[in-house]
């Protein structure tokens, strides 16, 4: 009798956590098509991706009456993250271009946000030998 309500505990814990993960994907879906992003590659922690997300929506926002400024954005996302998760992030903004990268582990996000492509990648940072 004690293993049946062990084994449905453990049942009803592991439902728990899908039905956690479907909510909090649904929510992220909803934010998502809210700031209109749409992730196209991505190896970064989700909490760095929003806050990509985030950035990028807010100085567009702040360019809503002027013409879109690549550079801008470019460098606002490269120093927001240089200052937040350390150094040797590189940002890419366009509407077309291609690329191929190499990138540190966890630091790579590709998403488009209106109509704008948005490649965000960090690289390892090594002391030259002297």
């Amino acid at each position: 009798m004690e293993g049946a309500k062990e084994e449905l505990e453990r049942r009803s814990k592991f439902l728990n956590s899908l039905i956690q993960k479907k909510k909090i994907a649904a929510d992220q879906k909803q934010n998502h098509d809210r700031i209109n992003v749409r992730v196209r590659a991505s190896d970064m922690p989700q909490p760095l991706q929003n806050h990509a997300f985030k950035t990028a929506r807010d100085i567009l926002d702040s360019m809503a009456s002027l013409k879109l400024d690549s550079k801008r954005l470019a460098l606002a996302l490269k120093k927001e993250f240089d200052s937040t998760y350390g150094p040797a992030w590189h940002c890419i903004v366009g509407t077309s271009f291609g690329s191929y990268v190499t990138h540190s582990l966890g630091g790579f996000l590709y998403f488009s946000i209106d109509k704008v492509y948005v490649l965000l990648f960090k690289t390892a940072v090594e002391p030259l030998d002297q």
